[in-house]
């Protein structure tokens, strides 16, 4: 109601009458003609999401193209591949890098099919979906000019009293940007792994240095970037909890909860779209490789055995890796020694374990 009061002094100003002359033009009479608070509200919402939706877009994009620039870079760079946090058959760190871009656009897909169902608005519902006080062809006549109007498809939804009763689509949204930010964590989590050391951790990837990581041990660089978005992904996270009650709490015709709702949502996707961002251009973009680390541990990993399996079969191959480990050798290196096989059949598993 207050809106409207707003709208209606703004027309009177621009009427060149004073304000508060509502015999001229009225805040319920005239300007919430046709409408109610139950049909507008959450059409405002669906448009707000929408919008931020749209803004989360480029930098999402843009932080996958970084990664597929950087698996580009590094598609050669063959290094330890990993299961359980164990050692695993090789894999390329461009491989590693290219496959989190692929995520972050699978997530970015599902968002957008999410988002289609925000394209559908109750315009013309009125109090309680029954058009009440509408004109016959008012719901569409208003998705068409809003629709002109945001430069975004919108229609009219088929069943004007469950747009009133069901907030189902800013439910899947909400969704949507929990598993986004869900995979967006994962991968943060990944690099923090891969970065971690110098000298005692993996240390396969160095980050770019944004600030001194400690005020009492000098030198000490910690990945603040990466853990700035982990704690978005966590309050994203924590906003689709609120949200899902809130999609849940609707009771009869309307729901009351959409203020939190909307709140909810617009914050999440504003949070994700600053973390990609600051993430993109603070962190990923200035990655490098220490490529002597990662070819020395594919090369060191017991994992290799697994190569030879064909060969000497599972149990010998499993034996051989553990002899290899005892004399501080690489797998090759040790079968060699041992002539359990020809030069030319360690060779070809070698080259076998290259990714492809």
């Amino acid at each position: 109601m207050n809106v409207n009061e707003v709208l209606a002094n703004r027309a009177l100003e621009i009427l060149r009458r004073p304000k508060g002359d509502y015999a001229t033009l009225h805040p319920n009479d005239h300007i919430n003609l046709s409408q109610s608070t139950n049909d507008v509200y959450p059409a405002a919402l669906h448009l707000a999401v929408l919008g931020a939706l749209a803004d989360l877009h480029p930098p999402a994009m843009r932080l996958a193209a970084s990664f597929f620039r950087l698996g580009r870079r590094y598609a050669r760079l063959v290094k330890a591949g990993r299961t359980h946090l164990v050692d695993a058959v090789p894999v390329t760190l461009g491989g590693e890098l290219r496959a989190y871009g692929s995520a972050l656009r699978a997530s970015l897909r599902n968002l957008k099919r999410a988002g289609d169902g925000l394209r559908e608005l109750g315009l013309g519902g009125t109090g309680t979906g029954t058009g009440l006080n509408a004109p016959p062809g008012f719901g569409p006549a208003v998705c068409r000019e809003l629709s002109r109007l945001s430069g975004t498809r919108l229609r009219p939804s088929r069943d004007l009293q469950m747009a009133m009763q069901s907030r189902r689509a800013a439910g899947d949204i909400s969704a949507a940007l929990r598993g986004f930010a869900l995979e967006l964590g994962r991968i943060v989590n990944d690099l923090r792994l891969l970065a971690s050391g110098p000298e005692t951790g993996i240390g396969e990837i160095r980050l770019p240095a944004v600030q001194a990581g400690s005020s009492f041990m000098p030198g000490k660089v910690n990945p603040s970037i990466l853990e700035m978005v982990n704690m978005v992904c966590f309050r994203v996270i924590g906003n689709d909890q609120a949200a899902a009650w809130s999609v849940g709490a609707g009771q009869l015709e309307v729901n009351v909860m959409l203020p939190v709702l909307a709140e909810s949502l617009l914050e999440s996707a504003e949070l994700l779209a600053a973390a990609c961002e600051k993430m993109r251009a603070k962190c990923v973009d200035g990655i490098a490789a220490d490529a002597k680390r990662c070819r020395d541990g594919a090369r060191r990993s017991p994992a290799a055995a697994t190569a030879l399996v064909p060969k000497i079969g599972y149990t010998a191959a499993a034996a051989l890796a553990g002899r290899a480990a005892a004399a501080g050798q690489d797998v090759f290196s040790q079968a060699r020694a041992e002539k359990l096989l020809t030069e030319k059949d360690l060779r070809a598993a070698e080259r076998s374990l290259l990714p492809r």
